[in-house]
């Protein structure tokens, strides 16, 4: 299973997200983010952080996960390109993730996020996992 695909959307950048479970989903969806704002390939790194957030609901969960990453990435200057979800609810995520500072990366940057939106946010369960669209205001 892939784990992610960009797919058009007018002015912004859309990806649809594949996890065999909702751990992986969430996952998938913060390395999709990530692989959109730089090139991720071989990235390794030093610092790990973690994060734990709670929200009314799953979709609201996802938005409030990303937001924290970006958050991170343009306060602390982080590029992530690994996460552990360890503990994942409709309300709950605890998590580990990975990254190195930008500093000398700036020439992997690709594209900047301003923010994640609920535009027709929406996890669904598929046969093989789960699936959702996210669009990514650029």
């Amino acid at each position: 299973m892939k784990r992610y695909e960009q797919f058009p959307h007018t002015a912004d950048i859309g990806i649809r997200v594949y996890g065999s479970d909702l751990k992986e989903l969430f996952e998938n969806a913060a390395f999709a983010m990530f692989d959109v704002i730089a090139d991720l390939e071989g990235l390794k790194g030093s610092i790990e952080q973690d994060i734990e957030l709670n929200a009314p609901n799953r979709e609201e969960l996802l938005v409030s996960w990303l937001d924290e990453l970006l958050y991170n990435f343009y306060t602390k200057q982080i590029i992530f390109f690994k996460f552990e979800i360890a503990e994942l609810t409709n309300d709950h995520i605890k998590a580990k993730t990975f990254g190195r500072p930008v500093g000398s990366n700036r020439n992997r940057l690709k594209a900047e996020i301003k923010a994640i939106t609920y535009h027709n946010l929406k996890i669904e369960k598929t046969d093989d996992g789960f699936k959702v669209e996210i669009v990514l205001d650029v």
